[in-house]
C-alpha cells in the first residue's frame, strides 16, 4: 500500500453527518467506490425494512417513532466494519446514537450554511420536518439545534461551501488519510494537529517533533511528483537536503531557490528571483510550491504562490517560532516596500502547515526570544489563561523545553486559526492579531528594515500599546508592570528607539489599519481583552512615545 494514494488507506467505517440537504448520500456513494467500500444510506435501511417511505412513517408513527426505528438501524450497522454510513439530519439528537456513531468509526461532518441548505432542499416534498408554514426558519432552527450535536463526535469537519463534489472528496480522502497515518503511528503524544476552519480552503497544522521525516503528512499534496522549495541561507544548508532526500525516496523530484537570509532581501528583487526560477523549470500551475524558513520566506514563497500563472500549490514549513506560531498561519503573503512594510501582497492559504519543533534547536537565541513576543501576543489580546501559563513557563520556552514548546506553538496556533476562521480578510476581530504591530512596523523602517527583528520591534511596540492603554485608563499600573516584567524575563526590548514623536507618527500613518486618515491602534481594555481604536488624543500618544523610547 503505497502512501502517496491516500483513498487506499484502511481508514475503517466513516460516518458521514450533517444537515439535510449537505449532501451525505452523494458524497458518501462516490466516496464507498473510492474507498472500495459498502455504502449504506440509514434512511434508506429504515425504508428497505419497514417497506413504506420515511414521510409515510413520520404520518403513522409520528417522529417519536421514527427515531426508535433509527435507533435500531445504527445499533444493527455499527457492528459491522468497512461501511460508509450517511446517516439521517436529526441520528444524533440521541445521547445513546452518538456515542454508537463515535465508537463505529471516523465521524465527518458535512457542514452547509442555513443558506446553501435551502437552496438544495426547497423543492424537497420528502422532508417531513420541512413541511411547515416557514420551512426556511424551521431549517435555520433545525441547524442551531444541531450543529453543535454534530461537531461535539466529528473527527473531521468539512464545509461543503461553493465547492465541487471532486474537490470535496479529495479534501475528505486527504484528512482522512492524516487522521489514519496519526492513530498508526501510535505517537499522537508527539504531534498535535490543528485545523484553520475556512470552508474549501481549510487546512490542517501539524505541530510535533521531526516531522521533516514523515513524508506522509507531505505527501497527499505532492501528486505530481514535483515540487519547488524556497529557502534562505541560514535554513537551506541544515535542513534542505534532508527534506530533498526524503521526498526522494517517494520520486519527487525537488527544485530549489535559496535567497539571501534578511528582512532587508524580503523585496521585489528576491521576488524576481523567485519568478525567474519558476518559469526557467517550467513550472505549471499543478506544481507545489514549499517555504522551507522563517517568516520572511513564508511571506515571500507565499506571494510567489499566489501570483504565479495567478496560483500555485503552497506549503509552509516554518523553521522559526515566530513563523510557527504566526505569519505560517493565516494566508497573510507579501514583500515590503521602501515605505512600509507588507505594504504589497495577498491573502492566500496554504496546503498544509508542518511545524517541526526540532528545528528551533538550531534558532540563535535572539530568534527564539523575537518569536515569543508573538506567543505573549495571544495571552494579552484574547486568552487570559494562557498569559498566567506563560508567566509561569516563559523560562521552559527559553531553554526550549519540547513539550512547553509544543504546547506553547499549539496553543498560539489555536487562537490564531480561531481568529482567522472568523475573520479571513482582517475586515474586523483578526486586526486585533497586530497588537504592537504599528509601533513595531514603525521602528523596524525607521531603524531600516533587519536592524531589529520583527518580534523585537513588536516587544517594544506590545509595550508601548500598554502604555497607551494605561494613559487611556483602561489599564492599571501594576498591569503595565506585570506585562512589562513578562517581556524582560523573556529577554526581549521594552524600550523603542528614540525616533522622536514626529517620526513615529510620520511612519505610523503608513500603516496598513490607517482609515480616514486616522491611524487605528490595537490596545488592552484589560488583559485578554483587546480593542481597535483610532480615538488616541494626540497629546497622550507623544507622551507614550517619550516615556517608551530612548
Amino acid at each position: 500500500m503505497s502512501d502517496t494514494t491516500p483513498h487506499n488507506a484502511n481508514t475503517g467505517n466513516v460516518i458521514l453527518i450533517g444537515m439535510m440537504g449537505s449532501g451525505k448520500t452523494t458524497v458518501g456513494r462516490l466516496l464507498a467506490k473510492q474507498l472500495g467500500k459498502t455504502f449504506i444510506d440509514s434512511d434508506e435501511e429504515i425504508q428497505r425494512r419497514t417497506g413504506v417511505t420515511i414521510p409515510h412513517i413520520f404520518d403513522v408513527e409520528g417522529e417519536a417513532g421514527f427515531r426508535q426505528r433509527e435507533s435500531a438501524v445504527l445499533e444493527d450497522l455499527s457492528v459491522r466494519g468497512d461501511l460508509v454510513l450517511a446517516t439521517g439530519g436529526g441520528a444524533i439528537l440521541s445521547a445513546h446514537n452518538r456515542t454508537v456513531l463515535k465508537a463505529s468509526g471516523t465521524v465527518v461532518y458535512l457542514k452547509s450554511s442555513v443558506h446553501d441548505l435551502w437552496q438544495r432542499t426547497r423543492h424537497d416534498t420528502n422532508r417531513p420536518l420541512l413541511q411547515t408554514a416557514d420551512p426556511r426558519a424551521k431549517l435555520q432552527e433545525l441547524f442551531e439545534q444541531r450543529d453543535p450535536l454534530y461537531a461535539e463526535i466529528a473527527d473531521i469537519v468539512m464545509h461543503t461551501g461553493k465547492q465541487s463534489v471532486h474537490v470535496l472528496l479529495q479534501r475528505l480522502q486527504q484528512r482522512l488519510h492524516e487522521l489514519h497515518v496519526r492513530s498508526k503511528s501510535g505517537d499522537d503524544e508527539s504531534m498535535k494537529t490543528l485545523n484553520v476552519g475556512l470552508a474549501e480552503r481549510s487546512y490542517p497544522i501539524h505541530i510535533g517533533n521531526d516531522l521533516l521525516d514523515k513524508s506522509e503528512l507531505l505527501l497527499p499534496y505532492l501528486p505530481r511528483k514535483r515540487a519547488v522549495v524556497v529557502s534562505n541561507t541560514t535554513v537551506a544548508p541544515l535542513y534542505l537536503q534532508r527534506l530533498i532526500e526524503v521526498l526522494a525516496q517517494h520520486q519527487i523530484q525537488v527544485e530549489s531557490i535559496v535567497l539571501p537570509d534578511g528582512e532587508q532581501y524580503k523585496n521585489s528583487e528576491s521576488m524576481n528571483v523567485i519568478y525567474d526560477a519558476l518559469l526557467r523549470s517550467r513550472c505549471e500551475r499543478s506544481t507545489p510550491i514549499i517555504a522551507l524558513g522563517g517568516g520572511v520566506i513564508g511571506d515571500m514563497t507565499g506571494f510567489a504562490a499566489a501570483s504565479y500563472l495567478r496560483g500555485v500549490p503552497f506549503i509552509q514549513i516554518p523553521t522559526t517560532l515566530l513563523s510557527q506560531v504566526d505569519s505560517s498561519v493565516g494566508g497573510k503573503t507579501g514583500i515590503n516596500h521602501p515605505l512600509g512594510k507588507n505594504m504589497i501582497g495577498a491573502f492566500y492559504q496554504p496546503l498544509v502547515v508542518l511545524a517541526d519543533v526540532t528545528t528551533l534547536d538550531t534558532l540563535p537565541d535572539k530568534e527564539l526570544r523575537a518569536g515569543i513576543a508573538e506567543v505573549i501576543k495571544y495571552g494579552l489580546i484574547r486568552d487570559l489563561p494562557f498569559l498566567e501559563w506563560l508567566e509561569a513557563n516563559v523560562e521552559k520556552l527559553l531553554v526550549r523545553d519540547k513539550e512547553a514548546l509544543r504546547y506553547a506553538i499549539a496553543r498560539s496556533c489555536q487562537n490564531k486559526a480561531e481568529v482567522v476562521g472568523a475573520d479571513e480578510r482582517e475586515s474586523g476581530e483578526r486586526a486585533l492579531l497586530n497588537l504592537g504591530h504599528t509601533f513595531g512596523h514603525a521602528i523596524e523602517n525607521g531603524m531600516g528594515y533587519g536592524a531589529w527583528l520583527h518580534g523585537e520591534a513588536v516587544a517594544a511596540g506590545t509595550i508601548m500599546a500598554t502604555d497607551l492603554s494605561h494613559r487611556l485608563g483602561w489599564l492599571s499600573a501594576e498591569d503595565v508592570v506585570r506585562v512589562r516584567e513578562l517581556f524582560e524575563r523573556a529577554g526581549l526590548p521594552t524600550v523603542g528607539p528614540k525616533l522622536g514623536a514626529e517620526k513615529y507618527m510620520q511612519l505610523m500613518g503608513l500603516d496598513k489599519k490607517v482609515a480616514d486618515g486616522k491611524i487605528r491602534f490595537v490596545l488592552l481594555k484589560s488583559l485578554g481583552n483587546a480593542v481597535m481604536t483610532g480615538d488616541v488624543p494626540q497629546a497622550l500618544l507623544e507622551r507614550t512615545l517619550e516615556a517608551c523610547s530612548a
